[in-house]
């Protein structure tokens, strides 16, 4: 696994390397000297190249990781929300059981009532037969009524109890009995549906808190590529200018070791050199230059924003540029960071056609594209894809920050 510590280990020594050396080739006397130095720099971009790679491929492990982790997000919320229809469900059943209930209930009581009721006439009945030492009459019986609905009921018990007294009182039984069963089965039944929502409703909270965890791994991994792109970011940045200081060093060796007719020219040469500000320029064969790099996007507008991409089939804003000013012999870098200190810095008020200009959008210099003239430019937008927009008004009027590259 790739560590932070390397990265600024690396980086210091590079940024300590490269201010030694930018004295060293102005000072330097001897051909030993320069190969000396050419042999360091050398070292030193195998090495960062070599931490580029594994920031690339930990980059690549953790979107496996983002990907996967996305993929586990969704199958969370599918149990979630799965777990809460469930327990919607089930809290409409206790309903329904906990009005069955009480249904029975009343039933029960209503039962019961009519029971006693009977068994206040079996007991009077009883009662006179005992006092009169003989059989109680049917008027007896029903001309004891209180008021008209005992009488009713009376009446009918009588007619009832006259048919057969024990079948009646075991029937009522059975009746109660039968009731009670079920009123059981639904008070069992109630029960298992209270013990699924308490075991629903752990199951929910597990689950609220397995997303709460995949939340936070996700921002860690975020967070992870935001620091590797930014780590990134630097060391092509620390490569690009030992890459400029390579061919100061290139250019100091060829002159010292080819004769030179004329001291004066040379001295002129190397004064160039040391004076110039085409950083990260390299001119490679081919033709057309800026005017190439212009027009280059045009037959592919509306190619997707893709992060990291620098081909036709998608681009970021910075591999957009350094693709177009390549189909124009120019090689320069591909990262915003690299791109904001490559060739020489122009006024916005005197930038040409071919300038490169830089917005201010989640960082300092954050985007990029190609000025068009005429207050617009062309860039890979991600919302847009390849497009031309318009820097004078709106949003990327208010981004331009101001800072322009010329690669002339």
């Amino acid at each position: 696994m790739l560590k932070k510590v390397i990265f600024t280990l690396t980086t210091a020594t590079v940024v300590g390397l490269s201010s030694t050396l930018f004295t060293g080739v102005a000072q330097a006397e001897t051909v030993e000297d320069l190969e000396s130095q050419q042999s360091q720099i050398q070292e030193e971009r195998d090495a960062i190249k070599a931490d580029l790679s594994d920031a690339e491929s930990e980059i690549a492990d953790v979107l496996i990781e983002l990907e996967e982790l996305n993929k586990e997000i969704e199958r969370v919320d599918n149990a979630l929300k799965e777990n809460e229809e469930k327990m919607d469900e089930t809290q409409d059943k206790i309903a329904d059981r906990e009005a069955e209930v009480e249904k029975l209930e009343e039933d029960i009581a209503e039962l019961e009532e009519a029971i006693e009721k009977r068994y206040e006439i079996l007991k009077e009945r009883a009662i006179s037969l005992q006092q009169s030492g003989g059989e109680i009459t049917y008027l007896e019986v029903i001309f004891g009524a209180q008021d008209f609905g005992d009488f009713i009921t009376r009446v009918q018990a009588v007619n009832k109890i006259t048919d057969s007294d024990t079948s009646l009182i075991e029937q009522q039984e059975a009746d109660k009995q039968e009731v009670e069963t079920k009123q059981d089965e639904v008070v069992s039944k109630l029960d298992d549906l209270k013990d699924m929502e308490v075991e629903i409703k752990g199951m929910l909270a597990t689950i609220e808190e397995q997303k709460s965890e995949n939340d936070v791994k996700k921002d860690d991994l975020k967070e992870k590529e935001n620091n590797l792109v930014a780590m990134k970011d630097e060391l092509e940045v620390e490569d690009s200018r030992l890459a400029t200081l390579e061919k100061d060093v290139e250019r100091s060796l060829n002159t010292a070791t080819s004769p030179a007719p004329n001291t004066a020219v040379a001295s002129a040469s190397v004064g160039s050199n040391s004076e110039s500000d085409n950083n990260n320029v390299t001119r490679t064969s081919g033709s057309g230059g800026v005017s190439t790099a212009i027009n280059a996007g045009f037959n592919h507008l509306g190619t997707p924003y893709v992060w990291g991409g620098k081909t036709p089939s998608g681009f970021d804003c910075s591999g957009f540029v350094s693709w177009a000013f390549a189909q124009g012999g120019i090689s320069i870098p591909s990262s915003t960071s690299a791109l904001a200190s490559t060739g020489s810095k122009v006024s916005a008020s005197n930038m040409q056609p071919g300038d490169i200009v830089f917005f201010d959008t989640y960082k300092t210099n954050g985007h990029v594209g190609i000025y068009l003239g005429g207050g617009e430019f062309i860039g890979a937008q991600n919302s847009t894809g390849l497009a031309v927009a318009n820097m004078t008004s709106g949003y990327w009027a208010d981004k331009f920050s101001g800072h322009v590259r010329s690669v002339r």
